[in-house]
């Protein structure tokens, strides 16, 4: 029987599918579809190869729009798998990736300027089908921390300056730690990504993505959401994701004002000790640029001790007569549609 491509799929099957396989992480599955779908301008799509009833790949593209309209929406929207492809390890898994893969690039270069997996581990041996699929490789960096049930061991790795911060952060006690476990507090926490996302003039995902992560996730304990504050206002935020033992690092923001308080280095601290108490295993940064290229954030991340990883990402352009020149527009109007002057 020849391997058939489906997009839909028994719940049970799709979550024992997603948490059997080493590479299974939170992007593959149901419930971040769901949150995915409750979000605007998102339209996440499930794509599974299946032989003799056995899921061989899965792969979950989510389609966003800067601009949707019968105009500009194919001129403006990207396709991102922030999970990568899940497979079958071995022949089959590689021949259903081969035809999940064509099968969905015919119809997505339709749709979109192009599509990226963003790899969570090590999956490089991918790399030479990949290519033959369309899909290039690109470098990008991240940081995985070992938590080891052990927060003493994690402080000890981070580094001298940020261990010192930390703890005079602490001793003076003006920075406050809580976890939001409410909804109409995700405004506030709303407020503080929306701020930083402006500063770098880069696009934020619709406030909808977050009210349905808490909603779906949080219920289920795939979510934390963690605040900090000084003299009771909102100064740092990040939202983590949890799965398996990994927690995932989603979206941060902080407030600029308070910055000499050193909010960012205790959140992160506490989230650390959090995982270490909980029995998670891996902290996972969520990504640090492109190697060779200067990024605030990757020298904030690089503080804590973890380990540099470099999985990549595969990336397919669909149209590269639309996709350069749109690319060198966006670069000239981004500070304008993003930033707040």
């Amino acid at each position: 029987m020849s391997i058939e491509i489906i997009n839909e799929i028994p719940d049970n099957l799709w979550a024992e599918f997603v948490y059997k396989k080493r590479g299974g992480n939170i992007f593959h599955t149901k419930e971040m579809f769901s949150v995915f779908l409750q979000t605007k301008n998102y339209q996440p799509q499930l794509w599974v190869a299946v032989k003799n009833g056995r899921i061989l790949a899965l792969f979950m593209p989510v389609f966003m729009s800067l601009f949707p309209s019968a105009v500009f929406n194919r001129l403006t929207t990207r396709a991102v798998s922030f999970g990568s492809v899940l497979d079958e390890e071995g022949i089959d898994g590689n021949t259903a990736i081969s035809v999940l893969i064509s099968a969905y690039s015919r119809q997505a270069r339709e749709r979109a300027l192009f599509t990226e997996m963003r790899n969570l581990c090590d999956i490089y041996h991918l790399k030479s089908l990949m290519k033959e699929l369309g899909f290039y490789y690109e470098n990008h960096l991240n940081y995985l921390i070992r938590l080891d049930n052990n927060p003493e061991s994690v402080f000890r790795r981070i580094g001298a300056r940020t261990k010192k911060n930390i703890k005079r952060t602490i001793k003076r006690g003006l920075v406050q730690i809580e976890e939001i476990n409410e909804l109409d507090k995700i405004d506030e926490c709303y407020s503080l990504l929306l701020a930083t996302y402006k500063r770098a003039a880069l696009p934020l995902a619709d406030i909808s993505l977050f009210k349905a992560a808490y909603k779906i996730l949080l219920p289920k304990g795939m979510l934390k959401i963690t605040l900090a504050r000084v003299d009771g206002q909102p100064a740092a935020v990040s939202f983590d994701l949890l799965f398996k033992n990994i927690m995932y690092g989603w979206y941060g923001g902080v407030d600029r004002r308070y910055k000499r308080f050193l909010p960012n280095e205790l959140l992160t601290w506490k989230l650390l000790e959090w995982g270490c108490l909980n029995g998670y295993k891996i902290y996972d940064f969520g990504g640090a640029g492109r190697p060779g290229q200067k990024y605030g954030v990757r020298d904030f991340k690089a503080k804590f001790g973890g380990e540099e990883v470099n999985y990549g990402r595969f990336k397919n352009i669909h149209s590269k007569l639309l996709y350069y020149p749109i690319v060198v527009l966006y670069d000239l109007i981004r500070p304008i549609l993003f930033r707040k002057f």
